[in-house]
Order: C-alpha cells, then sequence, then structure tokens
C-alpha cells in the first residue's frame, strides 16, 4: 500500500493507492501538485487565481477547465438543495471575517458582528461551455467551498484509479475506489472520540461542522457554513454530520445541506433519499439514520 501525507485546500490530506511500481509511485507523489494547481484556480484568497479574477470582474473568458467544471458542480448543488448549498455566500463570508485564508481570518472581538443580508441565487450566473466564458450578475460573488474539496477528491480518486484501488482524504471529505477489501474510516465526534468505524466499499464520505472552523465576532460566535436564507452563520441544532454517498461530491453537499435544515429536517431528508447520516447534535445526542448501521463494523 502506498500512502503519502500533504496540506492543501486550507487542511490536511492524505492518500492512499494499493498498487505497486514506479508509474503507481510517481502518480502518488504528483497528487500534492496536481491538488495545488486546483487551489490556486478555485481560491477565494490567490489573487491571481482564476476565481478571483471572476470575482473581480464579474466576467471570465478562456475559462480554465477546471473552473468550468467546479462551477458547474456548484450551481447543481445549488439546484439539488433548492438553494441551500450556494456559491454565491463570499460576501456573507467576508461580512462575517471570512475574508482571507482561516489562519488569518478577523478575530477582533470588537469587530462589529454581520447583520441579515439577502444572498442571490444562482439564477442569473451564466456558464458556457462552447464560449469557455462565465459571467456573474452585478454584486455577486463565489465562493466555492461548499463543494470544490469532494468533487477534488473524487477526481483525484479517478486519476489514481488507474494504477489501482485508491482512497483520498481532503480534510474529510473522501473518495475511494472500490478495492479488494473496503476502505475501514472512523468517524469522529467533536471530542475527538470514535463514533463509529464506517467500511466504505467506494463512494464517498464526507463531514461537515461548526466545531473547528469558528471565532467570534462582535460577541457572536461565526463558523464557516452560511445560511442563503439570513446570510448569516447557520443557527441550527446540528454540531457535526457525516453522510455516505455515491460520491464525496455528493456526499459534502448532502451534509451541509443537513447541517443547514436542523437534525430533524435533515434526517427526513436522509432516511427519504436513501442516503445514510450519522448527526451529532449540540446537545450531545448521536443519531443514525436507519441504513447507516449497514456500513459499520460491528464486533458482534
Amino acid at each position: 500500500m502506498l500512502t503519502i501525507a500533504f496540506d492543501t485546500m486550507g487542511c490536511a490530506a492524505h492518500a492512499l493507492l494499493d498498487a505497486e511500481g514506479p508509474a503507481a509511485e510517481a502518480a502518488l507523489e504528483a497528487l500534492p501538485a496536481r491538488l495545488a494547481r486546483r487551489e490556486h484556480v478555485l481560491s477565494r484568497f490567490d489573487a491571481t487565481g482564476d476565481l478571483c479574477r471572476l470575482n473581480e470582474r464579474g466576467f471570465a473568458d478562456a475559462v480554465d477547465d477546471v473552473l468550468l467544471d467546479a462551477v458547474a458542480i456548484a450551481l447543481t448543488a445549488a439546484q439539488e438543495t433548492d438553494g441551500l448549498v450556494t456559491p454565491t455566500i463570499a460576501d456573507a463570508l467576508e461580512a462575517a471575517g471570512y475574508d482571507g485564508d482561516f489562519a488569518t481570518v478577523d478575530r477582533d472581538p470588537s469587530a462589529t458582528a454581520p447583520s441579515a443580508r439577502s444572498v442571490p441565487g444562482v439564477a442569473g450566473i451564466v456558464l458556457d461551455r462552447v464560449a469557455r466564458s462565465i459571467r456573474l450578475p452585478k454584486g455577486v460573488r463565489l465562493d466555492l467551498g461548499g463543494t470544490a474539496k469532494g468533487w477534488c477528491a473524487d477526481e483525484a480518486v479517478a486519476w489514481l484509479s488507474q494504477f489501482g484501488p485508491a482512497l483520498v482524504d481532503l480534510g474529510g471529505d473522501i473518495a475511494a475506489s472500490p478495492g479488494r477489501r473496503p476502505w475501514p474510516i472512523a468517524v469522529e465526534g467533536p471530542r475527538g472520540d470514535e463514533l463509529d468505524l464506517v467500511l466504505l466499499h467506494g463512494g464517498g464520505l464526507a463531514t461537515s461542522g461548526r466545531d473547528h472552523r469558528r471565532w467570534r465576532r462582535g460577541g457572536v460566535e461565526q463558523h464557516h457554513l452560511v445560511d442563503p436564507r439570513t446570510g448569516l452563520c447557520a443557527r441550527t441544532d446540528v454540531l457535526t454530520v457525516t453522510v455516505l454517498g455515491p460520491s464525496a461530491r455528493v456526499a459534502e453537499t448532502i451534509a451541509k445541506r443537513v447541517l443547514l435544515s436542523g437534525s430533524e429536517q435533515g434526517l427526513s431528508f436522509i432516511e427519504a433519499s436513501g442516503l445514510s447520516a450519522l448527526v451529532v447534535r449540540d446537545d450531545g445526542a448521536v443519531v443514525r439514520s436507519r441504513r447507516f448501521a449497514q456500513h459499520t463494523w460491528s464486533p458482534s
């Protein structure tokens, strides 16, 4: 088993490749650079990157395939979640103080807490694959953090899988191709305790939560998950949620949907959709969907 660990997209990452030989080793060693290029294109904080230029000008042509695909994925997620997971939250995130790499987020306790604001939908965004262009409505700026990591994990696994079964973990957004045996993945609680051991046969697993990336602004706790219905950081009884899906992109999107919806409505959606999830609520309760146990290891 070949392994590699590195940092990318503001998180710790690692990949496993069940293969041998120089070609497989070279592919795994090239993965950090491959993802670094995607980070450069998709980052809201890299002034020379494609997304930053699009946000600044409101229009881009000769658009890189990575940005075209990532924006298309984000638009699809917005449609699939009735606008709950939308890329149009950049201004709301900046108002909350998330205006740079997380290490530099504004934590000034005397700063004014953000006020509720209108978050535009995606209907006015025009993506033209033939012309390789993207046009944003006036006043709309994008943040792709809601969908980019899961999609990048899927893409990385698809690329590595030409050499053998692979798993890629980008800060908890995990994609895997089927292997000789299922991939064991520990689901950790907010305190670092192991809640379950998932046996992933392929597809994706993603965790979304308010337990790590948070800070205070104007005496009010902020975090990186904005509710577009208010333009404020989500007020929800879900502290963390882990979702299993057919891909990391789908799992990441649905995890955010569940968190933003709240535990009751979110778990109702999970049950109706046929997916599986584990929710940790603010009160400490751990709630598993009916199908979740089908994916976990049990000593009995």
